[in-house]
């Protein structure tokens, strides 16, 4: 199988994207998340923008091996200089330069004729090719340049020792059978193009980033540059876990391979999206939260049955949890009962009917039923507590010069013992936090929270999804609640719930002592 270089963008230009700036910490984080992954290039910004910039691609230069690390200029000495220093110190290194080709950029923002792009470009790469043996030119703009004068500045670069064009769909404006065909005419009429390797860039404006990277490797491309999570200015650049598993899943009609290693992929998305402070879509292909999710009875029997009905892609192979039924007014009593013997619960078929209906009256209100709302309703059913804990109150004192101090009503169903535990921090969330560890034993970490507005108005509910870690393994909680506070309160305590139950194999809800809801 042909392989395929994957590129990764995503602290240069994904960084770009409106309020997704990465201080230098952040960025060798990532890094080396990056190389976990299995890229093949690393672009880690553009060292002339700021010494932040400037310091992180050195740093990153200096700590990732095994790794091509790619400086970022404009066709002007002082960027060249700037990321020839950077890079200095990589194992392996790229210099990457662009300059505008179109004339709507020529005329309007570089204000330069066509002759002088084409000397400017000899000049740069000239410049460049006396540091670095591997230099990537990219006329910005490439798709709406036409093809005369694009082939002039590629072959004029090509003449001066460029090893790598790659062909920009810089705003996202070509179509898929227009991108794959371009390349075909460049490396049918540009002279030398025999001589240099090709790499396909796409922006997302259109939704066709992905589509349009697909048809340049079917054209013959050997990179492809891309993004986690497919972030980037306006609406992004190609994903790369959308391209990667494109390509994996299809491997039969591409024939084509890539380094990535798919189980690291979830977590590097989770990363990424966390520190650029960027929210994955619900619908994101592969990694968007309803990717492997089936709310539909029709679709929950088949997935029971067998989950290659309905899924063309193994989520726990790409490191994700596996939790593919969400319980709605759509589903079906199959999916009840399968999802409650998840928890070591089994129900006799008057136990599940008294389950089923209570079920369908709190799903048409909400929507979708958490799991630890079935695990109450469950308990109701066979009339016993299912959950290690049961948070019966909250309260919460907050204010603005104040710290935020909770107090918290706790239920330990092993003992039966009911207790009042307090907490404090600088939010109240973190007052939360602490009040209910205190509840546990367990050493518990607080992982991460995202929160959501699942309505409008001013009686609008919100969604708390709250991960904590337990002996390096991820659970994860959620709850909906018209008090967002409430709801992160407990979709925490449905997370350590899980936690606990996982970790406490020998004790299993059948064996503790039982203790009844009344």
């Amino acid at each position: 199988m042909r392989q395929i270089k994957i590129f990764d963008t995503t602290l240069r230009d994904g960084e770009q994207a409106p309020g997704a700036s990465l201080d230098v910490e952040q960025k060798i984080k990532l890094a080396h998340r990056l190389a976990a992954l299995g890229v093949d290039t690393i672009e880690p910004g553009f060292p002339i923008s700021s010494p932040g910039d400037f310091q992180a691609v050195q740093r990153i230069s200096r700590e990732i091996e095994h790794v091509e690390i790619c400086g970022f200029a404009r066709a002007v000495k002082e960027d060249i200089d700037a990321a020839v220093r950077a890079t200095q110190d990589a194992q392996r290194r790229r210099l990457h330069m662009f300059l505008s080709s179109s004339n709507i950029h020529l005329d309007f923002q570089l204000k330069k004729t066509r002759a002088e792009v084409v000397e400017l470009a000899r000049r740069m790469v000239s410049y460049a090719k006396s540091f670095v043996n591997e230099v990537e030119f990219s006329p910005m703009d490439a798709t709406r340049t036409g093809d005369e004068f694009l082939f002039e500045v590629l072959e004029a670069v090509i003449e001066e020792g460029a090893t790598i064009l790659n062909i920009p769909d810089t705003v996202g404006f070509a179509l898929p059978e227009e991108y794959g065909a371009m390349f075909t005419r460049v490396m049918k009429g540009v002279r030398g193009s025999d001589k240099v390797e090709f790499s396909a860039h796409c922006h997302n404006d259109l939704g066709m980033a992905v589509a349009n990277s697909l048809a340049a490797i079917q054209a013959g491309v050997t990179h492809v540059e891309v993004t986690v999570n497919g972030i980037g200015e306006r609406a992004g650049n190609c994903s790369l876990e959308e391209l990667a598993m494109a390509l994996a899943t299809r491997s039969e009609h591409f024939g084509i391979t890539t380094n990535i290693r798919h189980e690291e992929i979830y977590a590097t998305s989770q990363m990424v999206s966390r520190m650029t402070r960027s929210p994955i879509a619900f619908n994101k292909p592969i990694i968007g939260r309803n990717a492997f999710q089936h709310e539909a009875g029709i679709h929950q029997d088949g997935l029971l049955k067998n989950r290659n009905t309905y899924e063309i892609m193994d989520p726990e192979r790409l490191g994700i949890p596996r939790s593919m039924i969400v319980l709605g007014k759509h589903s079906g009593r199959h999916a009840l009962r399968h999802r409650v013997a998840e928890f070591g619960v089994t129900l006799d078929n008057e136990q599940l009917d008294q389950l089923y209906t209570t079920f369908k009256e709190k799903a048409d209100i909400q929507k979708t039923v958490h799991d630890h709302e079935l695990m109450q309703m469950a308990g109701q059913a066979v009339d016993r507590a299912l959950e290690p804990y049961t948070l019966n109150d909250v309260q919460i004192v907050t204010g603005n010069a104040m710290h935020r101090v909770a107090s918290c009503e706790i239920q330990d169903h092993r003992t039966g013992k009911v207790e009042i535990y307090t907490g404090s921090g600088e939010g109240p969330v973190e007052a939360v936090v602490d009040a209910i560890r205190r509840a546990i034993p367990e050493p518990i970490e607080f992982a991460d929270l995202e929160l959501y507005s699942v309505s409008s108005g001013e009686t609008s509910a919100g969604e708390a999804n709250v991960t904590v870690r337990l002996d390096q393994k991820l659970y994860t909680g959620t709850a909906t609640n018209r008090d967002i506070l409430i709801a992160a309160a407990e979709a925490y305590m449905a997370a350590c719930n899980r936690a606990v139950r996982d970790v406490r194999l020998d004790s299993s809800l059948e064996q503790t002592p039982v203790h009844t809801l009344g």
